[in-house]
């Protein structure tokens, strides 16, 4: 069952815009196969004021993905060298290869009023919130443990011990959610995109990670 999200008396109201004169920036996260990359595709293409962030990554690109538009992909020296020369606002070490966001990127796209997005693991959004408190971190789930499952396996990307341990990743992902301000769950796709939209738009308050039932809800998902 989806866990209630009833807006609190007196907040800010869902439709209202953030402050345009001055950048704000979204930190998206989620466990693997809860269907984040997805929405986050669609939330940029409802949201036309809001940047993509381009990480770097030392993976090797899959299909259809393009350097400079779905990731900077380099090599694991380039990467080292960037990161020993502080140019990451956050890096993290992922399924054996390593990922990290370019700080000069996001400095420059936040002085100048932008809407910027950083979709990165948990970890990632630990080093923002402690870098850029400000950021306005959303943590993505899926509604079921089953759904998850089902999502990784329809990539036809990865051999079954990949997923399995993708799953078994995901799980202790999925502990991490306290860390954030915001908890979608992405049960119904046009649904959660709503949720994401008016939080970017400047409400959301019903979406906080502090709401009661949201625990017992993650307790749940997390059981074997």
């Amino acid at each position: 069952m989806r866990p209630s999200s009833a807006p609190p008396a007196g907040k800010q109201p869902a439709g209202s815009s953030p402050d345009l004169e001055r950048g704000h920036l979204f930190v998206i996260a989620a466990p693997s196969g809860a269907g984040k990359t997805s929405l986050v595709k669609a939330l940029m293409e409802r949201e036309a004021r809001l940047r993509f962030s381009v990480s770097y990554t030392t993976r090797a690109p899959r299909p259809n993905e393009v350097d400079g538009r779905d990731y900077h992909f380099v090599t694991q020296v380039r990467f080292q060298e960037k990161l020993a020369r502080g140019e990451f606002l956050e890096h993290a070490r992922v399924f054996d290869n390593y990922y990290g966001t370019g700080l000069a990127e996001v400095q420059s796209a936040l002085e100048a009023g932008q809407l910027l997005l950083l979709e990165i693991d948990w970890q990632g959004a630990r080093q923002v919130r402690t870098r850029l408190p400000q950021a306005r971190s959303i943590f993505i789930l899926p509604p079921t443990r089953r759904a998850l499952e089902e999502r990784l396996r329809a990539r036809s990307t990865d051999s079954d011990a990949v997923i399995q341990r993708r799953l078994r990743d995901a799980a202790q992902d999925l502990t991490h959610w306290t860390e954030f301000d915001y908890v979608i769950v992405n049960d119904r796709f046009e649904r959660a995109l709503t949720d994401l939209l008016s939080i970017v738009h400047g409400g959301g308050d019903e979406f906080a990670a502090t709401r009661p039932d949201l625990a017992r809800f993650v307790a749940a998902l997390a059981a074997p």
